[in-house]
């Protein structure tokens, strides 16, 4: 995996694969993570974030070499005076697609709530709706059948965000149910 690196000057060229953001998560199902880099990376240019709590479950030395991985810490790392680039800005400007998979509760909530308190956050805020986001839940059963995260399914999908939805099988906690995010190639296949 390649490390952190700015984007400066990325996106000026005319790119001759599409670009894909891929981002994950605080979910058990980051695990997957690596896999879904690697079946993107197939026929896609790919970037990475990560937050912080996905960062538990994302294995950085298996991600693909090339794909650069961003987390919280490269935010402002780079920013020193006005006028450096802002990193989620620039993100924001290089992706043709952005894919959040998994899509925790947490971040599902910040998403429809319009916060922004971290990199995946923001990319989102100042997202361009008129391109692609597609989003993979997971999450307990119990937290899948809330009512707040219908409300907040709904809150996205207002915005053009796309489901990929959570499948029924056992969970990682034991209990069976609905819940567990899309394998990655059912996500790579709906993208």
């Amino acid at each position: 995996m390649t490390t952190s690196e700015p984007v400066q000057g990325s996106w000026e060229l005319e790119p001759s694969r599409p670009r894909v953001l891929l981002a994950a998560s605080g979910s058990v199902a980051a695990i997957k993570f690596e896999s879904l880099c690697r079946v993107f990376s197939e026929w896609a240019e790919v970037r990475a974030v990560a937050t912080k709590s996905s960062l538990h479950f994302v294995d950085r030395s298996s991600l693909p070499s090339d794909v650069i991985l961003y987390t919280d810490d490269d935010e402002w790392s780079t920013w020193t005076k006005i006028g450096d680039e802002v990193l989620h800005i620039e993100l924001r400007k290089w992706a043709d697609i952005m894919v959040i998979a998994p899509l925790s509760a947490n971040t599902l909530s910040q998403i429809a709530g319009g916060l922004c308190d971290n990199l995946l956050t923001c990319i989102v805020r100042a997202w361009d709706y008129k391109k692609p986001i597609f989003v993979a839940p997971a999450m307990n059963t119990f937290m899948w059948n809330n009512p707040f995260t219908a409300r907040h399914i709904e809150t996205i999908s207002q915005l053009g965000i796309s489901l990929v939805p959570p499948t029924t099988k056992r969970l990682a906690c034991g209990d069976y149910g609905n819940g567990a995010m899309a394998e990655p190639s059912q996500i790579h296949t709906t993208v």
